[in-house]
């Protein structure tokens, strides 16, 4: 699980680099679980939770800079 602490000194080209990797981690993650399941589906949630604190910072930077 990512810390907003961490997620606040990325840069705002690291913050976007960080956001397409977790999304194709997200999204090979959920395929993975459709094809054979998943032991624990809070990795599931904990990587949606993540993916969506690292989304939030990029809106409130963009937000910020206007």
């Amino acid at each position: 699980m990512i810390e907003m602490t961490e997620i606040r000194q990325l840069s705002a080209t690291d913050l976007v680099e960080r956001i397409e990797v977790e999304r194709e981690a997200l999204a090979k993650l959920r395929f993975n679980h459709t094809v054979a399941g998943l032991e624990s589906t809070t990795a599931l949630k904990n990587m949606k939770r993540d993916l969506a604190r690292l989304l939030t910072e990029l809106n409130a930077r963009n937000k910020g800079n206007a």
